[in-house]
């Protein structure tokens, strides 16, 4: 244990990753599992004394992260890059720490961000696969069109009053949001939605991929669904995809001390090469 009483601090920011599986969500929470809890509970028994780590996103129950930001103040006596070592040897199995390093006390993982990616994964085969079943959502009942699912997202360019995709219970004061980059992209039988903005509503991506899955089924127009949340017609909204497929991408910021290879696409993506039955063997 290391003594943290009446030592200089440094401020020290960490690239992280979770398994979203068994967590309920990132920010701390009474009687429920989560990633801050697990984060403070490491902390503490390495500094004998509560420690509050920040967060750069509120990730929900049951979503993973591929490169989660977060930041805490510690003891100047440890270098600030030997953290991760120090916190994988006491965190749980799913929860991994890429990398840490100093940062300036004024850097902040939330404040100081100016845009968070999400990915959201639907696996559209019939048969399932292990594998791929805790990061996906297992979609195969109709077909999907990913060409209307990106025509649907093009209008989200922008700042926009997002109101249809908030879910109820959020703190947050307004709706507005500046969207950045969306796009669909197929893979075989894998669909990825990835969406980058300043900032996300509570329940926004998941709201918003439940949408537009009817769009890709043809049950809603891509016309039809902009002008639902332009009009904010929030009562039409009414299912939410499941927390599983979704991923805290990455988070940007203007001065970030990690190379790109700590927290740029660290999420794996799976690759279904075509196979003629002809060569399989029997």
């Amino acid at each position: 244990m290391i003594s943290a009483a009446s030592q200089p601090t440094q401020r020290v920011a960490l690239v992280l990753q979770y398994r979203g599986t068994h967590f309920h969500g990132w920010q701390w929470q009474p009687k429920h599992r989560t990633v801050q809890e697990e984060l403070e509970k490491a902390l503490a028994n390495v500094l004998g004394q509560p420690i509050r780590i920040h967060g750069a996103g509120r990730t929900d129950t049951g979503v993973h992260a591929a490169a989660q930001v977060a930041h805490f103040d510690a003891p100047l006596m440890v270098p600030a890059h030997r953290w991760a070592d120090i916190l994988n040897a006491r965190l749980p199995e799913d929860i991994l720490v890429r990398a840490s390093a100093a940062v300036s006390p004024t850097w902040h993982a939330r404040f100081s961000a100016v845009w968070r990616r999400y990915r959201y994964l639907l696996y559209t085969e019939a048969r399932p696969n292990l594998f791929i079943r805790p990061f996906s959502w297992h979609y195969y009942h109709e077909p999907l069109d990913e060409s209307l699912i990106q025509e649907a997202l093009n209008p989200l360019i922008g700042r926009h009053h997002l109101a249809a995709f908030h879910r109820a219970g959020s703190k947050r004061p307004h709706s507005w949001v500046d969207v950045q980059e969306a796009e669909c992209k197929r893979q075989g039988p894998l669909i990825s939605i990835e969406v980058q903005a300043s900032g996300f509503l509570y329940g926004m991506m998941r709201l918003l991929v439940g949408l537009l899955v009817q769009v890709g089924r043809g049950l809603r127009s891509p016309t039809s669904f902009t002008a639902l949340w332009a009009e904010q017609r929030r009562e039409e909204v009414k299912y939410a995809a499941p927390a599983q497929g979704l991923c805290l991408l990455r988070v940007g910021y203007p001065e970030f001390p990690f190379p790109s290879e700590i927290w740029f696409d660290t999420q794996p993506t799976f690759v279904f090469p075509a196979v003629e039955p002809s060569s399989l063997a029997i």
